[in-house]
C-alpha cells in the first residue's frame, strides 16, 4: 500500500545550501559588530526557525542567550489562520535586554507584529528581527527587519526548518512548491 504523504511533492530549488550557509555568515557578522557588548537574548519563533538559528548563532562571536516561543499562523499546510496561536510565552525577564526575535520566514508579518508587540510591553533595551527568508509582498502589516537572509515573492516554501503538513523541514534548501493538479 503506497501512502502519497510519504513522497517529495514537486518542486523548484530556489536556495542552495552553499547560497544560505554564505548568507548566513554574513548576517552573523552584522549581528556580532551590532550587538559588541550587549549581550543579547536571540528569542527562536518555533519551529520554522530551528535549523537557522542553530546554523546562525554558531557564527555570531558573543556570549549570548537562547529563548523559545512557540506561534503559529497557519493550519493544515497553507491555510493562514486569521489569528495567531502563541503556545508559550517567553520564561525570562527581557526590561533592559536586547532582544533579536530569529524567524524563519516572515511572510503576513503579523505573528513577528504582534511578538514584537508583546515583547514592546516587557521593556526591552532594544527589539530586532533576523528571518531567513522575508516575504514583503505578503506582509499585511508594516514592519521593521533589521536582518534578511532573503527577499522572495509569495511562494510557498519549504526546506531548512520550513515546513508543508509538518514535512520537509529537514530539507538542506529552501524549495518552491509546484502546484498539483
Amino acid at each position: 500500500m503506497e501512502d502519497k504523504n510519504l513522497e517529495l511533492k514537486p518542486f523548484e530549488l530556489l536556495l542552495d545550501q552553499k547560497t544560505i550557509h554564505e548568507r548566513i555568515l554574513e548576517l552573523s557578522k552584522e549581528i556580532t559588530d551590532d550587538y559588541r557588548y550587549k549581550n543579547p537574548v536571540m528569542l527562536g519563533v518555533l519551529r520554522g526557525c530551528i535549523i537557522f538559528m542553530a546554523d546562525l548563532i554558531r557564527h555570531i562571536k558573543l556570549p549570548l542567550e537562547l529563548e523559545f516561543v512557540s506561534a503559529a499562523s497557519y493550519r493544515k499546510g497553507e491555510k493562514r489562520d486569521l489569528d495567531i496561536k502563541f503556545g508559550s510565552v517567553v520564561p525570562i525577564p527581557l526590561k533592559d535586554r536586547h532582544v533579536i526575535i530569529v524567524e524563519g520566514v516572515v511572510d503576513s508579518a503579523r505573528t513577528a507584529t504582534v511578538l514584537k508587540s508583546k515583547i514592546a510591553e516587557m521593556e526591552p533595551a532594544s527589539v530586532e528581527i533576523v528571518t531567513l527568508i522575508d516575504k514583503p509582498r505578503s506582509h499585511q502589516t508594516k514592519i521593521d527587519i533589521k536582518y534578511k537572509g532573503f527577499s522572495i515573492g509569495n511562494s510557498f516554501v519549504i526546506g531548512y526548518g520550513l515546513d508543508n503538513t509538518q514535512k520537509y523541514r529537514n530539507l538542506p534548501f529552501i524549495g518552491k512548491l509546484l502546484d498539483e493538479e
